[in-house]
């Protein structure tokens, strides 16, 4: 296995759990996930869907042989970050809030960028 293979499996393996990590307890109505898009001012009926959205495109990006399917998983990721990311901003939450948004774009920026490396893009 070359190098930048194994970086991209790597790195997606950990966007992947990382990602799961949020997108379950959304599904799932959680009372914490619930009460946090309250905070963030959303209502909770959004969560379900935000959470198969991102469930979806893990899978769409883990999966082999789609790659036009993949880069809008990629982009769909990427959105719901800045959007959380942005979300704790406005509603002036501590810098320590913004730590979960910000290793998701870390993570899945890391994964794209090797996949896109790999396609010699």
């Amino acid at each position: 296995m070359k190098h930048g293979t194994r970086l991209y499996w790597i790195l997606t393996g950990l966007m992947a759990a990382y990602m799961l990590m949020a997108s379950i307890p959304d599904m799932l109505r959680i009372p914490q996930a619930v009460d946090l898009f309250r905070h963030l001012g959303y209502p909770s009926y959004l969560l379900p869907f935000l959470g198969a959205a991102k469930t979806l495109a893990v899978i769409a990006i883990v999966a082999l042989g789609v790659r036009g399917l993949k880069e809008w998983a990629y982009a769909g990721l990427i959105f719901d970050l800045i959007g959380a990311l942005y979300s704790h901003i406005a509603v002036r939450d501590p810098p320590s809030a913004w730590i979960f948004p910000v290793i998701g774009l870390l993570l899945v920026t890391g994964s794209y960028l090797v996949y896109r490396k790999q396609l010699g893009h």
